[in-house]
C-alpha cells in the first residue's frame, strides 16, 4: 500500500499495488465507504485510477466502496506482454479478479464508462457468481455489432482513431503517438480545447472547475508511460471482445445520451436491445460527461438492481 488518506467525503482512501499472476503489477484506487459494498468502477479511454470527490463522496453515501484500477499501460500499472492474440477486454477480467481476491472481496458491483463499458459487461458475462449487477455508461458496443453502424455519430477524432486502430498496432501507436500528447499534457483550463470535436456543447458546459480539473489529471496519469496503455485499449475495443453478450444473466443497466460524440447514442441503443434483460437508460438531453452528474441515481439503481 502506497497511500492512506482519509478524503473530505468521509471515505476512507488508498493506492495499493496488486500483484497478478503474470508478474504484472496493477495500480488500484479504493475509497468510499470502507465498510461497504463493493463497486468495482471501469474506467474509460484513455484514463487511469485518479481520486474523484464527488464519486468518492456518492459511494460514501450510498454504503458502496470503490474500488477501481488503472488497466494495464496506464498510470503505474504494468503493461501487458505482447501476444499473438492481441490485447483482448476478457483479459481485463482476470485482472478484476487479482484485484477482489487481494482485497478480500466476494460479491461486487460493477460500473463501466465508454472504453470500460465492456469490461463492466465482461465481468457480468464471465463472473456470475460474484458480480451481483452491472451497469454501462455511455459505454461502447462491440465493434462488429450486427445492425450497428459503429461509427456513425462520432467525432471525426474518434472516427480516425478506431480506423487506425483496425489497421493494427503499427498504424494505431503511430496516431496516438500524434495525437494523445497534447491531451495527456492539458490542463483544466484548456482540457476541453485539446478534446476537440469530441466534446458536444453539453459536455462542454459541463467541463469546468473541478471536473476539468479531474479530467486533466487522469488524462495525465494514463500517459505516465507513454501510449502504452491507450493502444493496448483501443486494440482490445475493435477487436473480438472474447466473450458472449449472450451469456449475461446478471442484471445490467445501459445508460447513454444522445449529445455524445465520442460514443454515439446508437452504440447504447444497441447495447440495450442485445444485452439479456437490460433496462434501458436513454436520454435526449445527456452527453459523454455530463451523465457523470447522475451518478447518484446511477450508483442508487445498480444497488437495486444487484439486491444490495
Amino acid at each position: 500500500m502506497d497511500d492512506d488518506t482519509f478524503d473530505a467525503a468521509g471515505a476512507a482512501a488508498a493506492t495499493l499495488s496488486v500483484p497478478t499472476a503474470d508478474g504484472r503489477v496493477l495500480e488500484v484506487l479504493t475509497g468510499g465507504d470502507a465498510d461497504g459494498f463493493p463497486l468495482v468502477l471501469h474506467g474509460g479511454t484513455p484514463t487511469a485510477a485518479v481520486r474523484h470527490a464527488p464519486l468518492d463522496r456518492a459511494c460514501a453515501d450510498l454504503g458502496l466502496r470503490l474500488v477501481t484500477m488503472s488497466r494495464p499501460g496506464y498510470g503505474g500499472s504494468t503493461p501487458r506482454p505482447l501476444s499473438l492474440d492481441g490485447p483482448r477486454v476478457v483479459d481485463d477480467v482476470a485482472d478484476t479478479v487479482a484485484v477482489l481476491d487481494a482485497l478480500d472481496v466476494d460479491e461486487f458491483l460493477t460500473i463501466g464508462w465508454s472504453g470500460g463499458g465492456p469490461r463492466a459487461l465482461a465481468c457480468a458475462a464471465l463472473l456470475p457468481d460474484r458480480c451481483r449487477a452491472a451497469a454501462t455508461l455511455a459505454g461502447v458496443a462491440p465493434h462488429d455489432a450486427d445492425g450497428l453502424d459503429w461509427d456513425a455519430g462520432m467525432a471525426p477524432e474518434n472516427v480516425e482513431e478506431f480506423a487506425a486502430a483496425v489497421q493494427g498496432r503499427a498504424a494505431y501507436e503511430e496516431l496516438l503517438a500524434r495525437t494523445l500528447p497534447p491531451i495527456f499534457a492539458a490542463t483544466a483550463d484548456d482540457v476541453a480545447a485539446a478534446l476537440g470535436e469530441l466534446v458536444t456543447p453539453v459536455d462542454a458546459a459541463a467541463l469546468d472547475g473541478a471536473y476539468a480539473a479531474w479530467t486533466a489529471e487522469t488524462f495525465r496519469r494514463a500517459g505516465a508511460q507513454g501510449v502504452v496503455g491507450a493502444v493496448d485499449d483501443g486494440l482490445a475495443i475493435v477487436a473480438p471482445w472474447g466473450f458472449d453478450l449472450a451469456d449475461v444473466r446478471v442484471p445490467v443497466a445501459v445508460w447513454q445520451g444522445r449529445q455524445d460524440a465520442m460514443v454515439p447514442y446508437e452504440h447504447g441503443a444497441w447495447l440495450a436491445a442485445h444485452v439479456p434483460g437490460a433496462e434501458a437508460h436513454l436520454f435526449e438531453d445527456e452527453g459523454h460527461l455530463t451523465l457523470l452528474a447522475r451518478v447518484d441515481t446511477i450508483l442508487a439503481d445498480l444497488k437495486r438492481l444487484g439486491g444490495v
